[in-house]
């Protein structure tokens, strides 16, 4: 078997995986917690999109830097590794394919069934639902670690498709909210009886952090990026500005469609009921059929970086038996044994997100224990932005022939976007947040027992 991935995706294909794995199933569904957390402030929760918006361009930015310079397997994990060597690069990569990459990606898929049955009439967290959910995982494990052109193809058309309703509801919402003010009174006044999550901006952050990540993801596709140091700096930075345009204009178009409290009310439905009362009936129901389209194409992206998880480890001798993990089959191009690793890490948390959602949202009660009753699909992403901060910190050290604003401005601002998202997740969750910290950290001691460097 070779040893070493293939150049086969080009710049467009590196910027769809950007727009199309960060606009997913987030911005449909944590609209209303959003709104929840600002107490009904269509202002505020405008201004926690920007601001999030604002990190990930950011951060984006500084990774592009990097990119422009550094190219290996990973992405993160190369830049991890010339930050602070290869043990620090081993325990990034360690926390992606066990904790990061396995819970957004089966939150993706399980979000991908609950569309898909509220379209259909199907009970939610049912028999149906679970089904469906883990189908979708299957395939999109068929698709990457079988045919790695066709994902590519698949993430291209998918951040397209997805594109079509945000922009009908950007445009037709924001023109109907100005006609019938209904714009302007949400900006200027916060809805009243708004009851939900609580925690304000700094709680709305937290919720919406989940709407604007992946885009770090399309960084585990340098390997095999053509003239990578020129495409992914491209790619990660028009992407994130496309992401950031697409999210304000799309909660704008919102208060176009129905009133605040409404919004709020609403839920899971509120896609339904905005499109319906924009373009009718037949248009509320369409619209769940763009959004399955929407999260199964940010899923793929996903299942990309679970695929390639544990081969990043092992093509550089660590992790568990990586002589059989840094496999690369010569016939499809793609570390199988990686692929099927990431399968399992993915099925084991869909099993983890179904136990969470039907006994803490449908039944109001869990048998888990504290220690194990986070949210999966909120605080991986922001524990990994603690992560970036070391890396930003050594751009300032180390890169001595960058310029003043390459080499200290933005790799400090991003250092401090990434503490401001932390301190918000503990704000926001609490001792949740704590007990995310314990499992992470004997989640990094199991590592340590693969941590030694093998040779392959």
């Amino acid at each position: 078997m070779e040893s070493k991935l293939k150049k086969k995706y080009g710049l467009v294909t590196a910027i769809s995986m950007v727009v199309g794995i960060v606009i997913g199933s987030g911005v449909f569904f944590k609209a209303t917690k959003v709104l929840a957390s600002t107490g009904g402030s269509m202002a505020q929760s405008l201004l926690t999109v920007g601001l999030v918006g604002l990190i990930m361009i950011i951060c984006s930015y500084v990774f592009s830097i990097l990119a422009t310079r550094y190219e290996k397997v990973n992405g993160i994990v190369d830049y991890a590794e010339v930050a602070l060597g290869s043990g620090y690069a081993y325990y990034v990569g360690w926390f992606l394919t066990i904790l990061y990459y396995p819970a957004i990606t089966s939150t993706l898929a399980w979000v991908s069934a609950q569309y898909a049955c509220i379209l259909f009439g199907l009970p939610v967290a049912g028999s149906a639902h679970v089904a469906l959910g883990a189908l979708f995982l299957v395939a999109g494990y068929v698709v990457n670690a079988l045919s790695p052109r066709l994902a590519g193809k698949v993430q291209v058309s998918t951040t397209i498709i997805k594109l079509i309703p945000l922009a009908l509801m950007a445009i037709v919402g924001t023109v109907a909210g100005l006609l019938n003010g209904l714009t302007i009174d949400a900006l200027s006044t916060a809805a009243t009886g708004v009851t939900g999550a609580g925690g304000g901006i700094l709680g709305a952050v937290v919720a919406f952090a989940f709407a604007y990540e992946g885009w770090i993801i399309a960084t585990s596709i340098n390997a095999e990026l053509k003239d990578s140091k020129k495409n992914l700096p491209k790619a990660l930075i028009l992407g994130a500005f496309i992401v950031v345009i697409v999210y304000m204009v799309y909660f704008l178009g919102l208060t176009g469609a129905l009133p605040v409290a409404d919004i709020v009310a609403a839920g899971d439905d509120l896609p339904r009921l905005a499109f319906q009362s924009l373009f009718g009936n037949i248009a509320g129901t369409a619209v769940f059929v763009f959004i399955v389209i929407s999260c199964l194409g940010t899923m793929n992206g996903l299942m990309l970086g679970c695929c390639r998880g544990l081969y990043s480890l092992a093509a550089r001798g660590r992790g568990p038996a990586p002589k059989i993990f840094a496999q690369v089959d010569p016939e499809t191009n793609m570390p199988t044994n990686s692929a099927i690793f990431g399968l399992l890490m993915c099925g084991i948390f869909y099993c983890y997100w179904q136990v969470c959602f039907f006994e803490t949202r449908v039944l109001g009660t869990t048998h888990l224990p504290m220690l194990l009753s986070w949210e999966p699909d909120e605080l991986p992403i922001i524990m990994l932005y603690g992560a970036y901060i070391p890396i930003f910190l050594s751009i300032m050290k180390k890169e001595k022939d960058l310029n003043p604003f390459k080499r200290f401005v933005m790799p400090l601002l991003g250092a401090i976007s990434c503490l401001f998202m932390v301190f918000c997740a503990f704000y926001a969750y609490k001792m949740d947040a704590v007990y995310y910290v314990i499992v992470i950290a004997v989640v990094l001691l199991l590592g340590a027992l693969f941590q030694r460097e093998k040779k392959i």
